[in-house]
């Protein structure tokens, strides 16, 4: 019943807000803001599994991580920094089998670093292989030109609308943000292009990543003077 009362309570504040409002500003627009903008990624984030299984033969995921640790030493990756274990386990099957699986995540800085490493990891038989997600390092800024835009955008729309009835706009009473939060910055799926049986030879492997789509929407109410 509290509850109840409360909601109702809330509602009538609510309800209350919304006609002082109507009654301060009588005569306003009200129009929605939007900008977008696509950045390149700067930020690789690719997870690596290692497996292995009992049989005859086997290559133990210690001796595969020190083969992939001195891949990547080779090629000028810094492990200490751009290299993190995320999970090791074991489970145990019938006939005292064991599968063990180690799981990694490496932070590169280009494209080129990403192609590199998956020739590397290819040629030690080490495929379980996926961009975990790409980033940018300035993202949070573009997040804020973006908002801003979106603004700029919603009061120009505003003018537009109130100088085809001749009338100006005032003062900007009312802004939501759509969103929710600061700017969605949406991660495009990695588009990539190595092939060993290609007909076309070339020096080095090369990956094409699509760019990260940056956008903001806001909703703004303005006075009509």
């Amino acid at each position: 019943m509290k509850k109840i009362v409360f909601l109702v309570a809330a509602l009538v504040l609510s309800v209350t807000a919304m006609a002082q409002v109507q009654e301060a500003y009588p005569s306003y627009v009200q129009v929605e803001g939007y900008a977008e903008m696509e950045v390149d990624p700067d930020e690789f984030y690719l997870s690596i599994v290692i497996n292995e299984r009992d049989s005859k033969g086997k290559i133990t995921v210690e001796t595969q991580q020190r083969q992939m640790i001195e891949a990547f030493s080779q090629l000028g990756i810094d492990v200490e920094k751009q290299l993190k274990m995320s999970d090791m386990n074991s489970v145990f099957f019938k006939k005292n089998n064991t599968l063990t699986t180690a799981s990694y995540e490496l932070k590169l800085n280009t494209s080129k670093e990403v192609a590199a490493v998956y020739a590397a990891l290819d040629g030690l038989g080490i495929s379980d292989i996926s961009i975990a997600r790409v980033d940018n390092t300035e993202i949070e800024r573009y997040k804020d030109q973006v908002r801003a835009e979106a603004m700029a955008n919603a009061k120009k729309t505003a003018e537009s609308l109130a100088g085809a009835v001749g009338q100006k706009i005032g003062k900007c009473f009312y802004i939501y943000d759509i969103s929710g939060y600061r700017g969605v910055a949406r991660y495009a799926d990695s588009a990539m292009y190595m092939s060993a049986n290609s007909e076309m030879k070339v020096a080095e492997p090369t990956l094409e990543f699509k760019k990260i789509r940056v956008e903001h929407t806001v909703q703004t109410k303005f006075v009509l003077e």
